[in-house]
């Protein structure tokens, strides 16, 4: 069903005035008191987003997502957290959620973001389409665009659908620097106000797959004050070198304008 959203708090005031905001920008939504209830929907409906709140009883929205990802369903999660919470969206994101909005929250930023969420998700469908070309190989990894999977010496990684989107983007652009406006508005569609975050947790969660030491990267490092720079060779040092570049040619590196 289009625009359908499982709204999963344990609170029914905020189930009920979120659902009705919610209902009003255009959704369809089902509330629901629990993750069991969630558990027991998702065997006869499937939404397009999930909403789960982390602080709930008997099972809490961390083990309700870890189970989730453990089935293999790929099946796009926001979290509500506590807004001070800080290792509830860091383990969110570890087991996979797609974004994470604290509590309390602006009903308007939660439509914003399940949009967000459902347009990624229409973008890496259309991106990720099988292609007949020839895999792309950097450091240790082997893209496969026919399998559209990962490859690490040989061991296959698992790739979400819009992990896929991102790490294809990068090898397209390959030693371009791309601000984050630009690679906003190449999987997005258009510059989104709620957009950046979104872009952060993509970026951390490819960073976690191909880096031996996500907070120093080698692959895609971060020009500081421009955006981004995938390096198939895995070169140290490539982001500083030309940060001071921008909007010049060196050493035959394009450096792209915001």
């Amino acid at each position: 069903m289009t625009n359908n959203v499982f709204l999963v708090d344990d609170d029914p005031v905020v189930r009920d005035v979120t659902a009705e905001y919610l209902q009003m920008r255009g959704f369809t939504v089902t509330a629901l008191p629990s993750a069991r209830a969630l558990q027991n929907k998702l065997r006869s409906e499937r939404p397009q987003v999930v909403v789960l709140d982390i602080m709930m009883p008997e099972v809490d929205g961390i083990s309700a997502l870890r189970e989730l990802r453990a089935s293999g369903d790929d099946l796009p999660v926001i979290m509500l957290t506590a807004r001070n919470e800080v290792i509830d969206r860091v383990l969110g994101l570890e087991f996979g959620a797609d974004d994470y909005v604290g509590k309390p929250f602006d009903p308007g930023e939660l439509a914003a973001r399940i949009r967000t969420v459902m347009r990624r998700r229409s973008v890496a469908s259309a991106t990720g389409a099988p292609e007949s070309r020839a895999s792309f190989s950097f450091g240790p990894f082997e893209l496969d665009f026919r399998s559209r999977e990962l490859y690490r010496d040989e061991e296959r990684i698992a790739l979400r659908s819009s992990e896929f989107a991102f790490l294809k983007l990068f090898v397209n652009h390959a030693m371009t620097i791309l601000s984050r406006e630009q690679i906003i508005e190449i999987v997005y569609g258009e510059a989104g106000r709620y957009r950046n975050r979104s872009l952060d947790v993509a970026i951390w969660r490819l960073r976690r797959l191909i880096e031996t030491d996500p907070s120093e990267p080698r692959y895609l490092q971060t020009v500081w004050g421009h955006g981004y720079v995938f390096v198939p060779d895995g070169e140290v040092g490539v982001a500083e070198r030309y940060s001071e570049y921008k909007g010049e040619y060196k050493n035959d590196v394009k450096i792209e304008d915001d």
